[in-house]
């Protein structure tokens, strides 16, 4: 005689079950049909399943097999955005950007830099510094608004190769606050690398998301 099977739970233990065993395996969902098949051809006349139970574990097997399709789905398109991304980034190559740092660049022996200002300051100072630390040069730029800034420097000697950088202080209302630094560097190339997204690799010999990049030029 065949013993019926009247707890649902026999089958798949709570709720929890059935979802880890349909996400771990893409075949759970058929051998879960055939079971509650089985289940019902075998249940007590007197005693039949649950159909509130029953129509919740069909719509929780089918909820996590959605799930992940849609998964995959957002996978694959992600790659597709990386390698669209890439191509891109292409075009950047020998093109100069704008991302956050402190190394001073020069052109025709004018030191350039710059910062970013998230509210307006009363007055905004910028140190050279030399390699050691030691301070070359203090620019007064007085008060500056909100926003992206650059400054010019001049030199007759420093160029790429001096290792010169800067350090920005701002004032507000009497208190003192350091802004984002900014540097300008050539793109030399770009790369994608797992799921970081698209790098520069800029001629200062730094590498930066492509996400960090405040302004081209």
């Amino acid at each position: 005689m065949t013993t019926p099977v009247n707890n649902f739970s026999q089958i798949a233990t709570g709720d929890t079950a059935t979802a880890s065993v349909a996400k771990d395996d893409p075949g759970s969902a058929d051998r879960f049909l055939k079971l509650l098949v089985t289940q019902m051809q075998n249940q007590d006349p007197l005693n039949p399943l649950d159909n509130a139970q029953v129509t919740s574990q069909l719509a929780q097997i089918n909820t996590v097999n959605g799930i992940e399709k849609l998964n995959a789905t957002v996978q694959g398109l992600s790659g597709q955005f990386l390698q669209m991304q890439a191509l891109q980034g292409v075009a950047l190559v020998g093109r100069d950007v704008v991302v956050p740092g402190n190394q001073l660049s020069f052109d025709n022996g004018i030191g350039q830099g710059g910062f970013e200002l998230t509210g307006a300051a009363d007055a905004v100072s910028v140190e050279i510094l030399a390699p050691s630390g030691q301070v070359v040069d203090t620019l007064n730029l007085g008060a500056q608004s909100a926003g992206l800034h650059s400054f010019d420097w001049p030199s007759s000697t420093a160029n790429d190769g001096s290792g010169l950088s800067f350090r920005v202080t701002s004032t507000t209302g009497g208190v003192k606050s350091a802004p984002t630094a900014l540097m300008r560097s050539e793109v030399k190339a770009v790369s994608t690398s797992g799921n970081s997204g698209m790098q520069l690799e800029l001629g200062n010999g730094t590498t930066v998301a492509y996400s960090q990049v405040k302004a081209f030029n």
